[in-house]
């Protein structure tokens, strides 16, 4: 099989709507090697965005689904559940931030844990309406859609947004937003367009992922908190890109001294099998009643037990210090770069969710066309990388934190190549 002849087929047989980044089409990977159906090799940076943060097909993770896959694959936890579903929320329990009891569910996909913790931010306090940043991603759902704070290509052409959902601007040095902006919107909001007495929740990403890796600043954090605790909202953190070892710690709120009273989770929870979870205060988890919550898929067998190896994996090969090992590397080589890219305007982003933001020399307007063109090169040198950012000039790297040294420096001569092709 060609590349190109399956791309052919796919545009005869799958929807517009479902966006692609590449036309590399995948048959084997390990760690953070792909091989496509033509036997060419990639190094991925990209790791399924963020979600094999423990590496494509990492054995541990592998024998536990295996083992699981000769026991049963689905009986739907609600009718008859199994141990080592409440194993791992037990575990998550203890992980999560935040020194209180809490409790967990488990659903299916990143949006879906958002979805659930609006329901249940609503279902505790008795309140609709929720706030969110601009630039922040929460998914494509009805909610997740409109949460997040980007029109293309997540909104355009889907009619009204959910009702009761705000944006205000989140604050990035880089782009002239401050803090204090930030939080004067929210107050301008409450003066202007919203009762503070009917906000549910604030939600936020301590970093933001698709919005450009801006790392939420310290004071932000400190101030959400002390206004949800001021008018009686809750603070939701979604951790579904930050989280399981890829800032640094297991979980990125971990790194401030605020914790939320919701916390999403996904991407790489499960090491590539879909799973995600809304972990939160027990007493504000159990205000939805009996049925509310859940689905048919939540928890799936063969995720449970990939998540429990994950986190195994985790402890065990130390991968939070790794991360900070490997983004200390990558950032120090893009500061080189640096000194003789002058279309580098930032580079950011706690243990290994780094990113390199690109802007014209002169004048400095974000650059997407440079970001776009590094990609490519990357691309035709065997890299795969990903863009964001509210500008699309944002380059994120998301490489398993298990990649091998060998196969990361081999990485890093093809960025830098790559970004010389580009100028």
């Amino acid at each position: 099989m060609k590349n190109a002849e399956i791309a052919e087929r796919r545009t005869s047989a799958i929807a517009r709507g479902v966006g692609m980044m590449t036309q590399i089409y995948v048959d084997r990977a390990e760690n953070a090697e792909v091989w496509d159906v033509e036997g060419n090799r990639y190094i991925d940076f990209a790791a399924g965005i963020a979600v094999v943060n423990t590496g494509h097909r990492h054995p541990k993770v592998m024998a536990a689904v295996e083992e699981q896959l000769g026991r049963f694959t689905h009986t739907c936890h609600q009718v008859m559940p199994y141990e080592n579903y409440i194993r791992l929320a037990e575990r998550l329990n203890n992980a999560v931030p935040g020194d209180f009891e809490k409790k967990t569910i488990f659903v299916t996909t990143g949006a879906e844990a958002v979805e659930n913790a609006v329901k249940i931010a609503r279902a505790s306090t008795g309140r609709q309406a929720v706030i969110a940043f601009g630039g922040g991603f929460h998914g494509r759902t009805f909610m997740g859609m409109s949460l997040t704070g980007k029109v293309q290509p997540y909104k355009a052409g889907f009619g009204t947004m959910m009702p009761d959902v705000y944006h205000v601007p989140f604050p990035i040095d880089l782009h002239g937003t401050s803090v204090e902006d930030a939080m004067g919107a929210i107050r301008q909001l409450f003066k202007a367009d919203l009762d503070p007495a009917r906000v549910a929740a604030i939600i936020l990403e301590p970093v933001q992922g698709e919005g450009g890796f801006y790392p939420a600043p310290a004071a932000l954090v400190r101030e959400v908190r002390a206004m949800c605790d001021e008018i009686g909202a809750l603070m939701i953190a979604d951790e579904v890109q930050t989280g399981f070892a890829r800032t640094g710690t297991l979980f990125a709120m971990e790194q401030y001294d605020a914790a939320p009273d919701l916390t999403t989770m996904a991407k790489g929870l499960a090491g590539g099998l879909p799973l995600a979870a809304v972990t939160g205060k027990a007493d504000v988890m159990d205000a939805a009643n009996p049925g509310g919550l859940g689905g048919t898929y939540g928890g799936n067998p063969l995720g449970i037990a990939a998540a429990n190896a994950v986190l195994d994996v985790i402890e065990e090969e130390e991968l939070c210090a790794r991360a900070n090992e490997l983004g200390s590397k990558l950032r120090q080589r893009l500061e080189g770069m640096r000194e003789w890219c002058p279309n580098i305007s930032d580079i950011r982003g706690p243990g290994f969710m780094v990113a390199v933001e690109f802007a014209a020399p002169e004048g400095k307007a974000p650059d997407a066309d440079f970001a776009a063109r590094v990609r490519a090169e990357a691309q035709k040198r065997g890299l795969i990388l990903l863009t964001c950012g509210v500008y699309g000039n944002v380059i994120r790297f998301l490489a398993p934190i298990t990649i091998q040294d060998e196969v990361f420096a081999e990485a890093l001569e093809l960025l830098e190549q790559s970004v010389k092709a580009a100028m």
